[in-house]
């Protein structure tokens, strides 16, 4: 008989998540472009709310998060009765494994989706399964073949971390029309603040039209609340019924309550954002397009960048290169591209730094200068 508690079957199968870097040994001024984090931070009104509260530390929440799902509700014209706030999305996730999957069922989501999603399955003893992507992008066939009896969950990052592709609406609808009905579909709309492309929708119109769709949202990139943990999902009743039967009774505390309340009214903050990244992720993407990498056309607030099979002009190499100048971005080989960086887009002097670095690392004119 051991003498220490033993885990549940799977538990120690579990890769832990590994976030991105914050720090480097020697470093004192770091551009930090590791975590999708919004290029500006929190908005100054959200920031005033989250100080308001250093007075009341020693009250409990709400833990109905009554005045956020009206806030919610109110911005995106949603019932807050249907709206389920939590520590991030990522409790979002989990709690929809923990009730809706287990030993013995299959978790499905594409090659390189959200790495939150096997670990959350393998959490309550479901298996996960992926489906091959086409062009780095989430396969509609795919993903349905891949579906069989065992089937729970089917998980769409759309748009999708870390490629920053997406599907439109017409192929999201053509996906949850070819699953069964007891297959629940959770769209992870996490950039979605982001998006400006005419043909996606993040999801509400599939939540409203039946009982098998949740769409889940996130506070920590546009809104740039990433420190506090919030999130939401917009559910059927049902399925709102048993996420608040399931999360804990003040799953999200008073501060990040009142930032996120501040934060969704805040319409010329999340404006400005957007257009900052519109303009500087595509400014990125033309530069290192120019120095010969690889770069997959993003909706997100995020570059994929591949170096190719050159391991003196590879990743890793590049990713090291980039630490000397105290810069961190994000190695991909668990995402499945291990030629790969992930860029987020900072403010302009981190992305010219950042282009600047690279094009030095691969022994080449600065394509940035001066543009």
């Amino acid at each position: 008989m051991s003498d220490m508690p033993t885990p549940k079957p799977g538990i120690m199968d579990i890769s832990p998540y590994a976030g991105g870097e914050s720090g480097i040994e020697g470093q004192t001024r770091i551009i930090k472009l590791s975590s999708n984090e919004g290029a500006f931070g929190p908005s100054p009104k959200s920031a005033a709310a989250y100080r308001e509260l250093a007075a009341n530390m020693h009250r409990y929440p709400d833990g109905g998060a009554t005045s956020l799902r009206r806030a919610i509700g109110e911005r995106f014209s949603l019932d807050p009765a249907q709206i389920v706030c939590g520590a991030g999305s990522d409790e979002l996730i989990s709690l929809l494994c923990k009730a809706y999957a287990g030993p013995g069922d299959e978790v499905l989501y594409s090659r390189h989706g959200f790495l939150m999603y096997p670990i959350s399955a393998k959490s309550v003893g479901a298996t996960s399964v992926t489906a091959p992507e086409t062009n780095r992008t989430a396969d509609v066939d795919a993903l349905l073949t891949a579906v069989t009896a065992k089937t729970r969950i089917l998980f769409l990052a759309n748009p999708n971390n870390p490629t920053g592709t997406y599907l439109p609406a017409a192929e999201v609808r053509r996906l949850r029309a070819g699953l069964r009905g007891d297959i629940l579909l959770v769209l992870d709309a996490a950039y979605a603040e982001y998006v400006t492309a005419n043909d996606y929708d993040a999801g509400v119109a599939l939540v409203d039209a039946g009982s098998n769709t949740v769409m889940t949202r996130t506070f920590s990139k546009i809104y740039g609340l990433g420190g506090l943990r919030l999130g939401w999902a917009y559910c059927p009743a049902n399925v709102a019924d048993v996420l608040n039967r399931l999360r804990g009774p003040f799953n999200v505390g008073a501060a990040a309550l009142a930032a996120g309340v501040a934060a969704i009214n805040d319409r010329a903050f999340e404006e400005m954002s957007r257009e900052h990244n519109i303009r500087w992720r595509e400014w990125t993407a033309k530069q290192l397009t120019a120095l010969g990498l690889d770069v997959t056309p993003s909706i997100g607030n995020f570059l994929l960048v591949c170096f190719g099979d050159d391991k003196t002009r590879g990743a890793d190499t590049a990713d090291s290169f980039l630490k000397s100048k105290g810069i961190i971005v994000r190695k991909m080989g668990g995402y499945g591209f291990p030629d790969g960086l992930r860029i987020s887009i900072g403010l302009e002097d981190e992305m010219r730094a950042v282009v600047g670095a690279i094009a030095q690392f691969l022994g080449k004119n600065d394509p940035g200068e001066g543009a």
